[in-house]
């Protein structure tokens, strides 16, 4: 099963850099996208073969998130299930025979640490929602997480210690979620991989240097990691400030 995870930062204008090229070759079984940007009645995006789920923010242009499955799900869930997380259409849940998958778009604690706060309420009331979910079957969870984890996760380390993304509180928050049972897809393969991020900045050159951050993920449920075939960074895919990045498990 083939799964694609990306935060393509305004999805009509990534449509108009390639998005449905890379969607037609990547063949996946679903696509989880983040920061959509847009209502699903402002542009028709034809996708045979695949049922679309939207989460959009009430807000006009913002966040938002979608999958584009093949795969009929069981059910589907939109938000958390804390009516202080609902509005900004931040997650959606599909139930499947054997898992969850799950698609977020992490809350950015902002310039000035001004949203860390409730960024920190996010990652409680998140993190108890993936646990209750493992409780019934495994869990798959991906999306823009906003947050590299350790320093071998961005090209500046030292420079950007206590900036957004790179908080010890955000740090010590990933780290909690996956001490509760789950597995960083990327790092179970590939350990002490250097270089390998998924967000550049659009200033000073960045991706053409690789000057990056690795902040979006895919986990799984602990029990459910010798499915991991593959974990991949798709980082050649332009359209965004984000590259995809990619999830092959094997069938049980």
């Amino acid at each position: 099963m083939k799964l694609i995870s990306w935060n393509v930062n305004g999805l009509r204008a990534c449509i108009n850099k390639g998005f449905l090229d890379f969607f037609n070759q990547v063949d996946a079984d679903a696509v989880c996208i983040q920061e959509t940007k847009m209502q699903p009645d402002q542009a028709e995006i034809l996708l045979p073969g695949y049922t679309q789920y939207w989460n959009s923010a009430e807000k006009k242009g913002y966040s938002g998130t979608a999958i584009f499955t093949r795969r009929p799900p069981l059910q589907v869930t939109y938000d958390i299930g804390a009516p202080e997380h609902t509005g900004e259409g931040r997650s959606i849940t599909l139930e499947y025979e054997d898992f969850y998958l799950v698609t977020v778009y992490t809350p950015n604690a902002q310039r000035e640490l001004t949203r860390l706060d409730y960024r920190m309420q996010w990652e409680d009331a998140f993190r108890a929602y993936l646990k209750q979910l493992d409780t019934k079957k495994p869990v798959v969870v991906c999306g823009d997480m906003n947050v590299a984890h350790q320093e071998i996760d961005l090209k500046n380390a030292k420079s950007n210690v206590g900036n957004a993304g790179f908080t010890n509180e955000e740090r010590q928050k990933m780290t909690e979620l996956l001490s509760s049972g789950f597995t960083d897809s990327f790092r179970y393969l590939h350990p002490d991989q250097t270089g390998a991020y998924t967000w550049w900045s659009y200033m000073f050159k960045a991706r053409e240097k690789n000057a990056g951050w690795r902040i979006d993920y895919f986990l799984v449920s602990d029990r459910m990691r010798d499915r991991i075939v593959e974990s991949n960074i798709l980082a050649d895919v332009m359209g965004s400030d984000h590259c995809p990045v990619e999830l092959i498990l094997s069938e049980n």
